[in-house]
């Protein structure tokens, strides 16, 4: 949305947007962003809060107020957090207690999603849908190539169409997809940084993506280098602790 704001600009349409990753937009530089600390996927903060939202809203709309750009704001107000009588807490809808095995992280990966697979089938059929599209890899391929990845970051893309980055980029679209799909289908309702936490510090995912940012990071690829740092591994995810790195 920051690119194409560029081009409404030109077009002499003033335009305004709401930035879940700071450092994308700092990189952009749109015409105006609204910045908010809030997870992804809820850009307004919470869900039924129309109160809260529409204070959200009308700090995104008074960046029109400016003349010119780039204007990136942050807001600063954090979300509300819901009464606790009101929330079912996060449970993991599988366990993930046995060892890799011989396999080590790839095994590992490849248990989690095929315990998942039930869940992930579930959410499909409610929804009638799944995002777990953009590679057009099977969530079990696409962990394969990260693994791979992870042991040789010189390794080619699954594509030949497809540089390295923009490889990366989509299968770890559809890992995270994959998870989170999974355990929206687990009934009641779930605080959604709860499941954050989850997939970032209590899965093999998690510490795939950690491993791979690592990965990326010693390419000789600059672009894949830039992948590493910022576009892997969410800023604001708290580091994992030394003993599960």
């Amino acid at each position: 949305m920051g690119a194409l704001g560029h081009y409404l600009e030109e077009e002499g349409v003033a335009t305004t947007q709401i930035s879940l990753v700071r450092e994308h937009t700092e990189m952009m530089k749109p015409p105006r962003a609204l910045w908010v600390p809030f997870i992804l996927g809820r850009p307004f903060g919470v869900p039924n809060d129309a109160t809260f939202q529409r204070r959200v809203l009308l700090a995104a709309l008074r960046l029109l107020e400016a003349p010119s750009g780039p204007v990136l704001e942050d807001y600063l107000e954090e979300a509300p957090h819901p009464p606790d009588d009101e929330v079912e807490w996060f449970v993991c809808p599988v366990s993930f207690s046995r060892p890799p095995g011989e396999d080590g992280l790839a095994g590992a990966l490849q248990n989690e999603i095929a315990e998942l697979a039930p869940w992930h089938d579930l959410a499909r059929i409610d929804r009638g849908r799944t995002t777990v599209a953009l590679s057009g890899l099977t969530p079990e391929a696409a962990a394969k190539f990260v693994t791979n990845f992870i042991a040789d970051p010189a390794m080619p893309s699954y594509r030949e169409d497809l540089t390295p980055v923009l490889a990366l980029r989509l299968v770890c679209q559809d890992l995270k997809a994959y998870y989170f799909e999974a355990v929206a289908a687990q009934p009641g309702v779930r605080a959604a940084f709860e499941a954050q936490t989850w997939f970032w510090h209590d899965t093999a995912a998690g510490k795939a993506f950690f491993k791979l940012r690592e990965a990326c990071l010693r390419s000789d690829d600059e672009s894949v280098r830039r992948f590493g740092a910022k576009g892997v591994v969410p800023m604001a995810v708290t580091p994992r602790p030394a003993e599960q790195t």
